[in-house]
């Protein structure tokens, strides 16, 4: 028994006729007659009654039908789907975000992603530091990854997204809410919430904009991430420098405020250079395409991976 029977068998018992059976398939009749003939004997088992006038599915022809249409659909998914697959254009797509990059950076990507490639799922992977998103990466468990560059592991390629402007998160009842053109230097007296992380990029830069504008800051509370840093300054319990996406988490108590001369910090989508996946590959097509990125962008380079929650 061969997949040809099963095919030219269920046209034959759609259509009750082995001329009008012949024509659909574009053989020739007895092409049609020979091979339904061949799979009754194979089976041991009339499928068919023929007759000059008609041809009838017999009782276990009408149930053997059925079995079949079911198995050639199942394998027509099949092939359909692993053609998606071969050609990137279905499968499970698995994204790594740091931290506040998920408010600037998810919806736009899964938005794009859901429209041009409807057949691939999207895994979040949110809240994951640089260092943890380049490992998988590596190891094949993310496929994509939202982190801040620069990345100097080797096989990892990157493309610049956007520059973050770092803002201060101040308690609602600050001395400094009312406080026109803010500075870096206005809270060398405040005590400072930093990430708990010891390689984020963000205390890192926090902590360099501190020493330029003249003072040392004092850390009073590490937070293991944003919200819980948020809560911290709601309460009273110090200032925060953070990335300006942190805008999106409205949390009463808390008030943002620009500061010119804090720093920015870089955001790159990253993915495995060596050898990308088709899903990979088409993912990246609409993502440039629709200018998510810009494939002129140099990728990052060292100096070595910082980090940010």
């Amino acid at each position: 028994m061969d997949l040809r029977q099963l095919r030219y068998f269920d046209v034959v018992a759609q259509t009750c006729h082995f001329g009008q059976a012949a024509e659909r398939l574009h053989i020739a009749q007895p092409a049609v007659s020979q091979a339904v003939r061949r799979l009754e004997t194979e089976l041991g088992v009339v499928l068919l009654e023929r007759t000059t006038r008609q041809v009838r599915l017999t009782a276990a022809g009408e149930f053997f039908h059925q079995e079949v249409r079911r198995v050639l659909h199942e394998l027509d998914s099949a092939v359909s789907a692993v053609r998606g697959i071969a050609g990137g254009r279905r499968g499970l797509l698995r994204v790594g975000f740091t931290g506040t990059s998920a408010f600037t950076q998810l919806a736009g990507l899964s938005r794009l992603l859901r429209t041009e490639l409807p057949d691939v799922a999207l895994e979040v992977q949110a809240d994951l530091l640089t260092p943890a998103q380049v490992e998988r990466l590596l190891d094949g468990r993310l496929d994509l990854g939202v982190l801040r560059g620069p990345v100097a592991a080797p096989g990892i390629e990157t493309r610049h997204l956007l520059q973050e402007q770092l803002v201060l998160a101040l308690p609602a009842d600050h001395r400094l809410v009312p406080e026109p053109g803010l500075e870096v230097a206005d809270v060398a007296v405040d005590e400072f919430v930093v990430y708990a992380d010891a390689g984020s990029a963000v205390n890192e830069a926090a902590m360099a904009s501190c020493r330029r504008a003249g003072f040392a800051p004092v850390v009073a509370h590490r937070a293991p991430g944003t919200a819980a840093l948020l809560a911290l300054v709601a309460a009273g319990l110090g200032v925060a420098l953070v990335p300006e996406s942190v805008r999106s988490m409205q949390l009463a108590g808390v008030v943002f405020r620009e500061v010119h001369d804090a720093p920015s910090i870089d955001l790159s989508l990253a993915w495995l250079a060596l050898d990308p996946s088709p899903l990979v590959d088409s993912a990246l097509d609409v993502l440039r395409t629709h200018g998510f990125f810009d494939d002129a962008s140099l990728p990052t380079a060292p100096p070595a991976a910082k980090d940010a929650p």
